[in-house]
């Protein structure tokens, strides 16, 4: 299979060396495109590779039924529509950590460059001025520094404070308290705890609902006359109007600025005059190495999704814990084929409409819970809804749309590897589980209360009889008279001489004709058959 892949905004060459290596990928590299343009282009692509510079609208991704992955070579994704990528079932990758280095760094340069008055100094120099007088600047040693938001960056950050001196506190309340321990950063419990005492206050957090305007007019007055605030993550997360205000009234001793709400920043925005500014074009990650390594890592991300189905570096898919992704592949095909076969049996049975969706995962799966029931959702949803790319991405915000309640608890019982999946729907409800140990293709255990061992291949067919002589072979002859070849048959009984389940796990697929003649065998009693599609 080929894949089609739109490459913009100046993609470092090594990132798209990356796919070009690859011989199913046709890698089309162009400019940044104006929007009509793109609009017309993108339903010929299965991925897209870009910067900030190209907006992924909710227009665009409509129009692109092929895509499957966006790839963002940095870490903001403010320039894509995230929720529809969600709806529509599309992965948006970035490359958190590649820049890393590149903004901590700037961090230093920039706030020294401001405490020491580099800018007047060197421009001083170049008119032929000596103004050392002037100049007396201050010393990083011994100062307090708040670090709003303690993730990569603000890791980093901290790591560097500290070797020049500073006292370093953090809010974050995403963060474990171990990374505040491995970085030897004081916790605050709220945000408000420490711009009393902060010399410094930086913020590194992506721009959302819950950081927009975080550092504003209120926060701005609490802090100590002489602070510096600092604003190397996105526009809007600091208040512009309100630092502004606070720096013409001489509260603060300044600010350094890369990044602004409205890019790029206006000839005449108020902070372009501003005093005891340092402003930036947002080069945060503006080094040759940092453009290198979000490329290097967007492009891989974007390649192994497509090839593998990767989806451990993407932003709106289900979190799946540690571990690598392909062992976890296991797993999530047993969750998603159960739940379908549960599904299937539900719908034969009469319950149309699925209600509740549970999940029970064994201690080793514990930490995919969140993507194994997104899984599970999809195959409860497989072959009733019209939705193109039915995937991790997209199943459960759709599974809940229709009313499905979802939930997932960690049960000791089931084994280190195993799961079961528990649907309801009117007055009937069915569990089926499995299993996915280390180097398995995973298998389905037990259906309702009858112990089974197949594997969920192409096509399932699950049988209920009465546990009498002969119908296995009844069974075998008839698939074998219509071309249907069995790969395993596993016959599964409470007590003898009463009722039996069998599940058979056949080639190809088995039309509506071999289920009804399987139905006119004596004494089966039901026949569901389930055709598996690729997660």
């Amino acid at each position: 299979m080929s894949y089609r892949i739109l490459v913009t905004d100046d993609i470092d060459p090594d990132g798209v060396a990356l796919l070009r290596a690859e011989p199913s990928f046709l890698v089309d590299e162009v400019p940044t495109l104006p929007p009509a343009e793109l609009l017309e282009r993108i339903g010929d692509y299965d991925a897209f590779v870009g910067r900030s510079a190209t907006r992924i609208t909710k227009e665009l991704l409509e129009r692109a039924t092929k895509l499957r992955v966006v790839g963002r070579a940095g870490v903001g994704v403010d320039n894509i529509a995230i929720d529809a990528a969600t709806a529509l079932g599309v992965a948006v990758i970035n490359a958190p950590a590649g820049n890393t280095i590149a903004v901590a760094e700037l961090f230093f340069g920039a706030v020294l460059g401001l405490l020491r008055h580099l800018p007047h100094a060197a421009g001083s120099m170049r008119e032929g001025r000596w103004d050392r007088s002037k100049l007396l600047g201050t010393e990083l040693k011994g100062k307090s520094l708040l670090i709003v938001g303690l993730g990569r960056i603000g890791g980093e950050v901290a790591t560097r404070a500290l070797a020049f001196g500073m006292d370093v506190t953090a809010y974050d309340p995403y963060v474990s308290d171990e990374r505040f321990r491995a970085l030897r950063v004081r916790r605050l419990a709220t945000l408000e705890d420490g711009l009393d005492t902060a010399d410094v206050i930086t913020v590194h957090t992506p721009l959302t609902e819950e950081t927009e305007g975080i550092i504003g007019k209120r926060e701005l007055s609490r802090l100590k006359s002489g602070a510096v605030v600092v604003n190397m993550a996105r526009g809007g997360i600091v208040e512009e109007a309100a630092l502004v205000a606070a720096l013409e009234s001489g509260q603060l001793r300044g600010a350094v600025v890369d990044a602004f709400s409205k890019e790029p920043l206006a000839p005449d925005h108020p902070l372009r005059r501003a005093p005891n500014t340092f402003l930036t074009p947002h080069i945060g990650a503006s080094s040759a190495e940092a453009q290198r390594n979000v490329a290097v890592d967007a492009c891989a991300a974007v390649r192994n999704a497509l090839l593998h189905g990767e989806l451990s570096r993407s932003i709106n898919v289900a979190g799946t814990g540690t571990g690598d992704w392909r062992e976890l592949g296991p797993a999530l095909q047993v969750a998603r084929r159960a739940a379908a076969v549960a599904r299937a049996i539900l719908a034969d049975r009469g319950a149309r409409a699925i209600q509740r969706l549970s999940l029970r995962v064994g201690p080793e799966l514990a930490g995919a819970s969140n993507a194994l029931l997104a899984s599970a959702a999809a195959g409860v949803l497989e072959g009733t809804t019209d939705v193109d790319r039915l995937n991790l991405i997209n199943a459960r915000a759709l599974a809940e749309a229709r009313g499905i309640e979802l939930s997932c608890s960690e049960s000791s019982s089931l084994g280190t590897a195993g799961l079961q999946i528990s649907l309801s729907g009117g007055m009937q409800e069915l569990a089926v589980a499995g299993a996915a140990p280390d180097g398995s293709s995973g298998r389905l255990t037990r259906i309702g209360g009858f112990h089974i061992d197949v594997a969920p291949r192409d096509t399932l067919i699950i049988l209920t009889n009465n546990d009498v002589p002969g119908v296995i072979g009844r069974v075998g002859t008839l698939l074998g008279d219509n071309g249907v070849n069995i790969a395993e048959y596993h016959q599964a009984r409470l007590a003898q001489g009463g009722d039996a389940l069998a599940a058979i796990s056949v080639d190809g697929s088995v039309g509506a004709g071999v289920r009804s003649a399987l139905l006119e065998l004596p004494d089966v009693s039901s026949a569901t058959v389930v055709h598996f599609r690729s997660a």
